[in-house]
């Protein structure tokens, strides 16, 4: 059972769509069960109901043209409960719905599972035979096993009919959601620009050309040189191993001929698409094909295929770099977006972005709420070779693409957009007014930054200081480790245009999700592993160059804070400090006169959570990075999209563990400060005001926003609302709670949008 069950999902995986997909499902599942009847019927909101969209043993007639409300029969009880039922004879449960277009009367065995992608049921899987009998606990489990193991595959295809409008039974729809989790707020209409990594076959898009005759010369040469790769290499190794094997470089030679792959290549480019689209589209065409042969040396060759082509890929890719025209309203879409796809883009033309990969916790995620451009990550199940051109819209408040937009669904977030630019302009006039509430309790606003261009729009948006400098940014920019005098000359600039405000600098900060190109650390478990203040002191030159860079930067200013990293005991502080105090006495010897700075550090870690006083007699000051401790008290992953929806920082495990860093804090008489995406929310901003820290360090973008509910929010009913919602233990009660305070304060026009405007 569990090869067969191996063979239909790589066959299945191998479909080049839903409806082969469907077929090979039905066909191998009734032959592996010796059963009479496999059929899958698949939900489809167009017609608010259940689609049979392939079957064995039904008549063929009533495939993709008979269809179950929801809720309605067996399939629909299957559905709606998401549960598998196992029947001897289906006609004598009162669910039973007889559908005379598909001549099931004479089948009485039924086991029907559900198809669950998501926590979203998809359609439903049914075996039935003619004889009256129950099937067995192994044939039920196999079922279900394959349809979990299935559901994704589906869902993928489904997502590929619907970003070209069309639903599972064919009809054309529109405003089809592909859901993700909102990465950065705001909503953007705009035109798809995917953005690809080199070499990778599938995920090429799909792209039109206008001079048809040069791309096919241009193909035909790049195919030239690999099939003269390919002789070079065969008279390279020409007595070195047997004849025999030297004879499959004829074979690829061959396969590369125009007769043969070539011309599918040339047929399709002829059809208007891109040398580079229609090579992978040949491609995965012929790999499917051999994937799908049940003789194992055959479907091996597959591997052969890819290579080549990747081979021709590269050539392509090599010799004519392509040069993007981004549209003026650009939505910038990829698997796995990275800061660098991101600075390519002019800034005057970026809508927004969308990454299939990722969380809104990702750094991808925390730099486009820095830049203020509305995000969707975790966006699954998107078709990405299938979206090149396509308008869509983007809302970053809930984390939804909808693609196909209406006439009535783009005029709704036309004026969603008009109204989000009235209130950006309308918080302008914040900027110079002091961070106080109703009831003058003054809370500071300082900002993160990464990079020069960080600082100026931080300055322009009425900073007071910066929480978070993360110094780890010259480094990944970086071929190398900067040297002491590189960084200082960083340093002092982000200390000179912020003077006399303090400048919190994190020392050095990688590991996790953030790998150096020259310093790769690679773990099975990264974000439990060697990264933060364990890497640093593990290589005193690169901590003690760095501090040492800080310290000579500082010169003439006296406004450097230094903050440690990941901090997880006593002992990583105590050798902290011991190197920090000696690179000062250095700098001193050597004639300089530094002010040592204030030290701190960052609570990220449970176990730091449960030390912040003993931590706290040690340092000058304690700072809270929330995105962290929030993944490790939960458990989270803050880059996994399928667990996204668990990362909540109004969690009441989050909310007690802030609330005793700062009480214990107050213990030493130390300031706190958090420095995480949650102080950039309005409405965690206030609970973090009334548990007492003193400083709200976030994105600049999201600086007047918070400012903006500050001032019209009393510190009295913050901490009413905080004593309510540290009683609850549910975190979305926790946060509807937060939005109500906000609402009865008059400042709902900040709480996070919705589809309903």
């Amino acid at each position: 059972m569990l090869d067969e069950l191996r063979r239909i999902v790589q066959k299945v995986n191998a479909a080049k769509d839903l409806n082969s997909a469907l077929e090979i499902i039905v066909r191998r599942v009734r032959k592996t069960f010796s059963t009479q009847v496999c059929s899958v019927y698949l939900q489809d909101n167009d017609i608010n109901g259940h689609v049979l969209m392939a079957s064995e043993g039904l008549n063929k007639e009533a495939v993709g043209n008979v269809s179950l409300g929801l809720g309605q029969g067996l399939v629909g009880l299957v559905a709606k409960h998401a549960e598998p039922i196992n029947l001897e004879d289906a006609s004598l449960h009162p669910s039973y719905y007889y559908l005379k277009e598909t001549g099931e009367e004479i089948f009485h065995a039924f086991l029907g599972v559900p198809i669950i992608h998501h926590r979203k049921v998809l359609g439903v899987l049914v075996v039935q035979h003619e004889k009256r009998r129950r099937f067995d606990e192994g044939e039920e489990a196999f079922l279900i096993t394959l349809s979990a193991q299935l559901a994704g595959v589906i869902a993928h295809a489904e997502a590929t009919g619907a970003i070209k409008g069309v639903s599972p039974s064919g009809q054309k729809i529109s405003d089809t959601i592909f859901s993700g989790v909102s990465g950065a707020p705001g909503v953007a209409i705009g035109q798809i620009t995917v953005v690809f990594p080199l070499a990778d076959l599938d995920q090429i898009p799909e792209r039109r050309i206008s001079d048809i005759e040069r791309e096919i010369q241009f193909f035909n040469r790049c195919l030239g040189a690999v099939q003269d790769d390919m002789r070079a290499l065969q008279n390279q190794l020409a007595g070195q191993i047997p004849e025999e094997e030297l004879q499959l470089f004829d074979a690829y030679v061959r396969m590369l001929d125009d007769n043969v792959l070539g011309n599918e290549v040339v047929r399709r480019i002829e059809q208007g698409f891109w040398a580079q689209g229609a090579l992978s589209y040949v491609a995965k065409e012929h790999i499917r094909t051999f994937e799908m042969m049940n003789n194992e040396y055959l479907s091996e060759r597959s591997v052969d295929i890819r290579d080549l082509c990747s081979r021709i890929l590269f050539y392509l890719q090599e010799k004519e770099s392509i040069v993007i025209e981004y549209a003026d309203d650009t939505i910038l879409v990829s698997d796995e977006l990275t800061p660098a796809m991101l600075v390519d883009v002019p800034k005057e033309k970026l809508r927004g972005l969308i990454s299939v990969k990722g969380s809104s916790n990702s750094h991808v995620a925390i730099l486009a709420r820095a830049m203020g451009v509305p995000t969707v990550m975790g966006a699954v199940d998107l078709p990405l070779n299938q979206l090149d051109s396509h308008e869509i819209i983007l809302d970053g408040y809930d984390g939804v693409v909808i693609s196909n937009p209406s006439s009535q669904m783009l005029a709704r977030y036309g004026d969603t957009i008009k109204e989000q630019d009235h209130l950006i302009a309308g918080l302008e006039n914040l900027k110079n007014l002091p961070c106080e509430t109703p009831d003058n309790h003054r809370v500071r606003l300082w900002v993160n930054t990464g990079l020069m261009s960080d600082i100026v729009n931080s300055l322009d948006q009425g900073a007071e200081g910066i929480g978070l400098f993360r110094t780890e940014v010259p480094f990944l920019l970086s071929e190398r480790f900067p040297s002491e005098q590189e960084q200082a000359d960083i340093y002092r600039e982000q200390l000179r245009t912020f003077a006399p405000n303090f400048v919190t600098m994190r020392s050095l900060d990688v590991g996790g999700d953030k790998d150096l190109p020259y310093f790769p650390i690679n773990e099975e478990n990264p974000f439990l592993g060697w990264r933060g203040i364990r890497v640093t002191l593990d290589h005193p030159e690169i901590f003690m160059a760095q501090i040492r860079a800080m310290l000579r930067a500082s010169i003439g200013f006296g406004n450097l804070q230094i903050m440690l990293p990941m901090v997880s005991n006593v002992n990583e502080v105590t050798s902290s400090l011991q190197l920090i105090k000696k690179a000062h006495r250095e700098l001193l010897q050597e004639g300089l006169n530094i002010k040592f700075p204030p030290i701190g550090v960052m609570i990220e870690v449970p176990g730091a959570v449960y030390q912040t006083r003993a931590l706290a007699k040690l340092v000058d000051f304690i700072s809270v990075g929330s995105n962290d401790l929030t993944q490790y008290l939960l458990a989270v992953d803050r880059n996994n999209p399928r667990v996204a929806n668990l990362y909540s920082a109004f969690h009441p495990a989050v909310l007690q563990a802030l609330q005793y860093v700062v009480s214990q804090a107050r213990l030493e008489s130390k300031s706190v400060s958090i420095c995480g995406e949650m102080a950039g929310d309005p409405g965690a901003a206030v609970l973090l005001m009334a548990m007492g820290f003193d400083v709200l360090s976030m994105n600049a973008s999201s600086l007047l926003r918070v400012k903006s509910v500050i001032r019209d929010v009393t510190l009295k009913s913050a901490k009413k609302l905080l004593d309510q919602v540290l009683k609850m233990d549910d975190p979305q009660l926790i946060r509807n709670a937060v939005d109500l305070t906000l609402r009865n304060a008059g400042v709902d026009r900040l709480l996070r949008s919705s589809r309903a405007n």
